[in-house]
């Protein structure tokens, strides 16, 4: 019983991780990124469909996204997709191919990134605490109603801290990373 709780909420803890993750690689580095577009939308035929859907996107050099559109007639659709995104970043269009400048950032804007990363890892540690308040909640539950002893309690509470510490451990690792991937001129 206690351990398909623990498993439950070891999934939790992952999907957070995995949330954190997918969050920081949207974030623009000085490195051009394919994951960079994700999150971009493209009003296509009345919906909006993700821009990997509509088109590849590779990054032949360090500083440079290409978006070649599998469909021709997207291709100002996407153009006006990425002007709308919070990206800060001007397409050029050639009518096949749009091309992304990566810009070099600024010592300055490099610190703003930084802190929105610890902020967004300081986010998922609160959602694992909140997991682990769930867990402890759903624990002292079973313990109530006699399904688990007072020792099978503490065990349990035991075994969530150790996973909440591993878990932290994982979300520090990534922003770490990515905090020097951002710093990296």
């Amino acid at each position: 019983m206690i351990k398909d709780l623990l498993a439950d909420i070891k999934e939790r803890m992952e999907k957070a991780v995995e949330s954190l993750h997918t969050d920081l690689m949207a974030l623009r580095t000085g490195r051009a990124s394919p994951a960079l577009l994700d999150r971009v939308r493209v009003e296509y035929y009345g919906t909006p469909t993700p821009l990997n859907q509509l088109a590849t996107i590779s990054a032949p050099e360090p500083r440079l996204l290409t978006i070649k559109p599998w469909d021709a007639s997207a291709l100002s659709a996407i153009e006006k997709a990425l002007m709308k995104s919070d990206l800060g970043l001007t397409p050029s269009n050639d009518g096949r191919i749009i091309r992304l400048n990566i810009p070099r950032l600024t010592e300055e804007r490099r610190h703003d990134l930084v802190k929105l990363v610890n902020k967004r890892v300081e986010e998922g540690k609160v959602a694992l605490r909140n997991i682990r308040r769930d867990g402890q909640e759903d624990l002292r539950e079973m313990e109530k109603e006699k399904m688990i002893s007072e020792d099978d309690l503490f065990e349990g509470r035991d075994e969530l801290q150790k996973m909440i510490d591993s878990f932290v451990k994982r979300m520090d690792e990534i922003g770490k990373a990515k905090e020097e991937e951002i710093m990296e001129v």
